[in-house]
């Protein structure tokens, strides 16, 4: 069989994105080991997840007038179907159990109200307006989270710096700084097989002998990167005692953030996603297709949360979703696409244990548009005070255009 560069790049598996040519890995990721950096996750809940059945407004009586058979039921003590109460008029569905332990610990907090400013109902263009950062502007080129790459110098460079835990690489890290799509570290590598030996050969031959003095020592440099990957290979990795990841492949992909972390190889950003949120038909309340996803999804975290243990002192972790649903369900006890919604963050860094933003209202003439839960905090704000305060950005209007970064917008929810 002849082999060509196109074979290679085909056959031998490597997830390498956003790169002209194969990295070269090994140098900065040895250099960006020695150093513990601070660590941003984010993760994207694609569907629109429905808020209002996330953080309860139990203590609201419209909110049960308008949701007649999803609406969770209020606190009550020893029923396993109620809500789980925070402050007396909030509480959390009761499959994020998990999540009150978290936020009783003061590493979780959530944001109400909270999303983008523009008032798309589009999955696609609301996803793509979250991921580039300009709301409404659909002509920008590049993702918010490689902006930051970009204005960010790294303190010890690795192209590890930023990676997307997915199969091909996001809006949200599209751009000039590069960036990794890697759909699994098992999968990072030579495709195992009779040929495997003949795939590492052939690119020693197409780029060792190339004469080309750029691409010639990529090969050497690829054997080692994809070593260095399969050093922390899944299939050995043990979380910390008494961390289980829920089944499932986000529990999967949550044990591979820690396994990055934990590597240090210099990750600086990881994304992450979720599908599946979109309840038109038969969402459920305390029960059901909402539910279920809710526990994968709180259980996952909490387990990340737990096995990195004292590093999370260092890592933020960030929810988000392109909006939130109607405030009323609709004829099939689903919801359909509304606006504001509520998103998470959790690690060391957070003043957990509170709620954040300014709640709107359950009334008529206090929703978007007459059917949604209205905004009170811009999605930017939120990401804004983790980069400035966390990450240690100076220049917010480079990662955010047309964006007003003062700082007076943020929410505070980050330890001083």
């Amino acid at each position: 069989m002849k082999l060509t560069r196109r074979f290679f790049l085909k056959s031998s598996g490597i997830a390498l994105v956003g790169l002209g040519v194969v990295p070269r890995f090994l140098a900065r990721a040895a250099a960006a080991a020695s150093g513990k950096g601070k660590i941003l996750v984010v993760l994207f809940q694609r569907g629109a997840a429905d808020g209002l059945n996330i953080v309860v407004p139990h203590a609201e009586k419209t909110y049960y007038e308008l949701r007649p058979s999803i609406a969770i039921p209020r606190p009550k003590n020893g029923d396993a179907q109620a809500a789980l109460d925070l402050d007396g008029f909030f509480g959390f569905h009761p499959a994020l159990d998990s999540f009150k332990k978290l936020y009783d610990e003061k590493l979780l907090a959530a944001v109400q109200a909270a999303g983008s400013p523009d008032s798309t109902r589009s999955h696609f263009d609301a996803q793509d307006f979250m991921e580039t950062g300009t709301p409404g502007l659909k002509s920008t080129p590049d993702g918010w989270l490689n902006r930051y790459l970009q204005a960010a110098p790294a303190d010890k460079p690795s192209n590890f710096r930023g990676v997307s835990l997915t199969s091909q690489l996001p809006r949200i890290l599209q751009g000039p700084a590069p960036a990794l799509a890697i759909p699994g570290i098992q999968q990072f590598g030579f495709a195992p097989g009779p040929y495997k030996r003949m795939v590492e050969g052939g690119l020693e031959a197409l780029y060792g002998g190339s004469g080309d003095a750029l691409l010639a020592p990529t090969a050497k440099e690829t054997f080692e990167a994809v070593k260095l990957l399969e050093s922390v290979n899944p299939a050995q990795y043990r979380p910390a005692a008494g961390v289980e990841y829920p089944p499932g492949p986000f529990g999967q992909t949550m044990l591979q953030v820690a396994q990055f972390i934990k590597s240090d190889l210099g990750v600086e950003i990881v994304f992450a996603e979720t599908g599946g949120w979109d309840h038109h038909v038969n969402e459920g309340g305390a029960q059901g297709q909402l539910a279920t996803l809710l526990r994968q999804f709180s259980r996952g975290i909490t387990a990340l949360t737990r096995d990195l243990g004292d590093r999370m002192q260092d890592v933020v972790i960030v929810t988000l979703s392109e909006f939130g649903r109607t405030v009323f369900e609709n004829g099939n006890r689903g919801t359909d696409h509304g606006h504001a919604n509520a998103l998470f963050v959790v690690g060391g860094p957070v003043a957990g244990g509170q709620l954040y933003g300014k709640w709107p209202g359950l009334a008529r003439e206090q929703l978007f548009e007459g059917r949604d839960l209205a905004l009170t905090t811009d999605f930017r704000d939120v990401l804004g005070e983790v980069l400035v305060h966390h990450l240690g950005a100076g220049n917010l209007a480079g990662v955010f255009p047309g964006y007003d970064a003062r700082p007076e917008k943020f929410r505070r929810f980050l330890r001083a």
